[in-house]
């Protein structure tokens, strides 16, 4: 009981005054670590490939084993963090991330750097759904949560945006695997940090933790990226190592979710995807990163391929992206107030629509001003789509099961930027490739015309090697089929993200908060400090704090609607909690 009360009041401690907010610099600070490990290796991937020499498909794992793994081990982690405390989980994960950020500085082979990057998975997996399950907690009003997810997202988009600038200096200066090394000193001193600070927080106890739902969950979802991975490396869809990984996980994806639906204590609450809004967040989180990691990874081989920019230099010409979305992410809060989930969410994805569409117009000679207007237009409009997404997301979901309901939001991050790059990627590949068919009839041997169709870095050491002017021919031609299939691919996207501006249209249209402070009814585990509610709420008596969850799962999930009547009697669309 001492252990149990201190927790409780440490939490509180937090939630109260300027503490919280102490509370959310270590948690950025976490979020920053992971959220640029994502995307720092991208401009090393040259040197990588110089270094190591990897084959097509062992390039791709080395991308994205992390993505991979960080993905599929996701609710397994969040939902633990449930049971055993959510800041264990996390002081677990940073001493993880350290060890394998040291494994990766020292790879001297394919394998070893893709087993680094698979253990940083693990290590992210941990992290991720801890930042912001703890978040969930220790700002339980609505406004200030707001605030804090948008200072949120704005780190996610400093990490991922900022990963290519330092990656290109410590490439450019060091060697690649410096990349890596940059993770140790400063785990090194979150790790203490966040044992002192940061409070303890777990879910109802209700009942013990399904370990075969995790793996359960933690399988399928490897399995179906593992297939789209395999599609996207340019294996035939009808191949058998794409269609077993893939139908596999996804067997393993409908048993898991009818195992929770039967279960008295699920690990996930899948009553909460009958509610639009969530499940529409959902949605959106994944069209979002799909778009954004598929275009960004092209992009850095645009820049540095195509234009011969140096990787710092593809670094700083991504920067405006960084500053737009740090703008997205610090006016987040009084956006969504002012415009609501569905405009937010909606004009993201137009305004994504739009700057992709802008950067159709990119072609063999460097435009800067045209890249800069186009990345400005990206990050803002993409972080806007992120912000109201996670935040309806994060609102949507009971307290006690913010561990699970992050995991929702991360695995979706996460999938989201797994398939971009597998799905892009084959889009790209499918328009690059037929761009060199007719190399032989120019004199080009078969052989080198069938490296080169690859990938335009090998077309470019294919070139190398055969020198000359059939050196040059071979350039030239990839150089000019990597620009079509990039035209060809920007389209797909905008299309993409046209749908994700449709399926904004079932968020709600405001964000239901009343005007006074602390009102914005919250579907916590009796916290006093937030007893004052609207009777309306279907809360009972105004003053009375509502304790979740109901005894068993189907009575929960009977619950929900009778919880979402007042909301929709004002045509609202949002639960009055």
């Amino acid at each position: 009981m001492t252990g149990t009360s201190t927790a409780v009041s440490r939490l509180r401690a937090a939630a109260d005054g300027a503490n919280r907010w102490v509370v959310l610099v270590v948690l950025c600070l976490s979020l920053l670590l992971v959220a640029l490990d994502a995307t720092v290796l991208h401009v090393a991937v040259p040197a990588v490939t110089e270094d190591l020499r990897p084959s097509a498909v062992g390039l791709l794992w080395i991308v994205d084993a992390y993505p991979l793994v960080c993905a599929s081990l996701l609710i397994l982690f969040g939902t633990l963090g449930d049971r055993i405390g959510r800041r264990r989980v996390l002081l677990f994960g940073y001493a993880l991330f350290g060890l394998a950020s040291a494994l990766a500085a020292t790879a001297g082979s394919p394998g070893v750097l893709i087993a680094a990057r698979a253990l940083l998975g693990v290590g992210g997996a941990m992290i991720m759904p801890a930042t912001l399950s703890i978040l969930r907690q220790v700002f339980p009003d609505r406004r200030e949560r707001a605030l804090a997810i948008g200072i949120w997202t704005a780190v996610a988009a400093v990490g991922a945006a900022t990963g290519p600038v330092i990656g290109g200096f410590l490439v450019e200066h060091y060697w690649w695997g410096s990349v890596f090394l940059i993770n140790i000193p400063l785990m090194a001193l979150i790790l203490p940090a966040g044992r002192w600070l940061l409070p303890e927080s777990r879910g109802e106890d209700d009942g013990p933790w399904d370990v075969l739902g995790a793996l359960m969950a933690a399988g399928g979802v490897l399995g179906v990226v593992l297939g789209i991975k395999r599609i996207g490396g340019g294996e035939g869809v009808l191949n058998p190592a794409t269609l077993v990984p893939l139908f596999a996980g996804a067997a393993l994806l409908v048993l898991f979710v009818r195992r929770q639906k039967r279960r008295t204590h699920p690990l996930i609450d899948i009553a909460m995807f009958s509610r639009p809004a969530f499940t529409t967040a959902v949605g959106c989180i994944v069209l979002a990163m799909l778009a954004l990691v598929g275009l960004e990874l092209i992009a850095v081989q645009y820049l540095q391929l195509v234009l011969d920019l140096s990787p710092l230099e593809t670094g700083l010409r991504l920067l405006p992206l960084t500053f737009a979305a740090m703008a997205a992410g610090a006016t987040g809060s009084y956006t969504l107030s002012r415009v609501g989930p569905r405009r937010m969410v909606g004009w993201g994805f137009v305004l994504t629509a739009a700057s992709v569409l802008l950067l159709t117009l990119m072609g063999q000679h460097d435009r800067p001003v045209l890249l800069t207007a186009g990345f400005v237009l990206l990050g803002f409009g993409l972080q806007s789509t992120l912000f109201g997404a996670y935040e309806s997301m994060l609102s949507e979901a009971p307290a006690e099961r913010a561990g699970g309901a992050a995991a929702i939001g991360e695995t979706s991050y996460q999938l989201g930027a797994g398939m971009g790059i597998a799905l892009l990627g084959s889009v790209m590949n499918a328009a690059y490739a037929p761009g060199l068919s007719r190399l032989h009839e120019e004199g080009v041997p078969a052989a080198a015309g069938s490296a080169a169709s690859h990938s335009l870095g090998e077309a470019y050491q294919v070139a190398g090697r055969l020198g000359g002017p059939m050196g040059d021919l071979l350039r030239n031609t990839a150089r000019h089929a990597f620009v079509d299939g990039l035209h060809i691919t920007l389209l797909v996207s905008a299309g993409l993200l046209l749908l994700g501006a449709l399926a904004a249209l079932r968020l709600p249209r405001v964000m239901d908060c009343p005007p006074a402070k602390g009102a914005c009814g919250e579907r916590t585990a009796a916290v006093p400090e937030q007893a004052a509610r609207p009777a309306a709420a279907g809360s009972g008596t105004a003053g009375e704090p509502r304790r979740l969850p109901v005894p068993d799962a189907p009575a929960r999930r009977a619950a929900l609607p009778a919880r979402r009547e007042p909301a929709e009697a004002t045509g609202s669309g949002r639960s009055a909690r």
